[in-house]
């Protein structure tokens, strides 16, 4: 490993794979961290390097002050994946995750002519398809939670019972929430790569038609999946996503 990797605050790698012929690489959801992903390295091919995107604010990173915009977003973490993209990778990302993988894709793609095999994105409609939810992030504290847990139902008890953690975890919730309901949509080429999307059959904020438009997104194969649960149907169905990505991945390390 070089010690641009070793330096790097943007990346975690929970199983360093010697072996390994692709990345794999996790945008976590608003408010998510390095917990979301611990073990998906034991459901993927044996081949594959599972290296998850730190963002500041979040877990290790929690004295760094977390991005309120997609785009300063971006800019900053770019460069911190270009050391690991020295051998095939490919980007998944969930909810707010998609957004972020699927902007990183075209920046790679413009600046550095580097493109992931594929995009695996889940639990969030595609980017050009308007959302008509009322934004929160300028909400005061209570009332925003209030809003964002009867939305999503997704803040742990654990958190919403503990003021201190609720102190440390506000600001960061806040400022990724801003980040998705600030985020502009540009319009430009389609990305080659071939895209999966997965939704959630009950999700109430995402329905089937804004996540089949991510077909728009690539001029490569689209794939589209349902699986029962809500929004965050990867807390409950990691085994029915890892098995259908896994499928993916084993046909796109024999191209």
């Amino acid at each position: 490993m070089t010690a641009t990797k070793e330096l790097n605050t943007w990346i975690f790698s929970p199983k360093l794979n010697t072996k390994a012929k692709l990345r794999f690489f996790c945008f976590p959801y608003a408010g998510g961290g390095t917990s979301l992903f611990r073990d998906w390295v034991n459901g993927l091919p044996s081949d594959v390097e599972v290296c998850q995107v730190l963002l500041p604010g979040h877990d290790t990173r929690i004295k760094e002050k977390p991005f309120s915009h997609l785009i300063t977003l971006i800019e900053a973490m770019v460069p911190g994946l270009l050391p690991y993209l020295d051998m095939p990778f490919v980007f998944y990302g969930h909810s707010m995750g998609a957004l972020l993988c699927f902007e990183a894709a075209r920046r790679l793609s413009k600046q550095h002519n580097l493109e992931p095999r594929h995009l695996f994105v889940s639990g969030s409609r595609a980017p050009q398809t308007p959302c008509f939810l009322k934004p929160t992030h300028h909400l005061p504290g209570n009332l925003f939670i209030d809003e964002i847990n009867k939305r999503y139902k997704a803040i742990p008890k654990e958190i919403l019972n503990n003021q201190e953690i609720m102190q440390l975890f506000l600001p960061v919730l806040k400022a990724d929430f801003s980040i998705i309901e600030t985020y502009e949509y540009t319009p430009d080429l389609p990305l080659n790569c071939s895209i999966s999307a997965f939704g959630g059959l009950q999700d109430e904020m995402v329905n089937i038609e804004d996540i089949a438009a991510w077909q728009d997104q690539t001029s490569g194969r689209f794939t589209l999946q349902m699986i029962e649960g809500e929004h965050f149907f990867i807390n409950h169905k990691k085994q029915e996503i890892l098995k259908a990505i896994s499928e993916q991945l084993v046909e796109t390390l024999t191209i």
